[in-house]
């Protein structure tokens, strides 16, 4: 009994992997400009702040349908939180709540076939970003600035409205 239960939990997998992978579009991001960024961080944070961001965005492609093309082009960033000097960490990145929310300015178009289905350029801030922490994942890095492009995505680019 045991033998036929292996050799089913086999068969099983075997054809799980003949099935065709979920379809998925594609995201394409580009950073403009970047060195004239209001606040994307400094030194090697810079560089991994962008890259967490892309990373991000890319992620976004697993809800587009197969064969839609999202382009995004990054115009600014200005994250969340202030960078402060510290005398033993160097800089830290301090939340106030005041005037420091994040904001993005995006250019963006989803493209099928060759065919635009939509586009815009979209400056998107979130000024209330520490009262609205109940969906955050605390660990997240960069979690007020990842939560606004999900909201952004939602919003301007699965909306049925064109």
């Amino acid at each position: 009994m045991k033998t036929s239960s292996t050799l089913l939990a086999a068969l099983l997998a075997a054809m799980a992997l003949t099935l065709p992978a979920a379809a998925a579009g594609l995201v394409e991001i580009r950073f403009v400009k970047s060195e004239n960024f209001a606040d994307a961080g400094r030194g090697i944070d810079r560089e991994r702040n962008l890259d967490l961001l892309a990373r991000h965005m890319k992620a976004f492609g697993a809800q587009l349908p197969q064969g839609q093309t999202l382009t995004i082009d990054v115009l600014d960033v200005d994250l969340a939180g202030e960078l402060v000097p510290t005398h033993r960490l160097g800089e830290i990145r301090v939340l106030k709540g005041r005037a420091d929310w994040p904001r993005m300015t995006l250019r963006w178009a989803l493209a099928t076939d060759g065919r635009t289905l939509k586009s815009g350029e979209d400056r998107l801030a979130d000024m209330a970003y520490l009262m609205n922490s109940a969906r955050l994942e605390s660990s997240q890095p960069m979690a007020y600035d990842t939560r606004m492009l999900d909201d952004w995505f939602r919003q301007r680019v699965l909306s049925a409205e064109p």
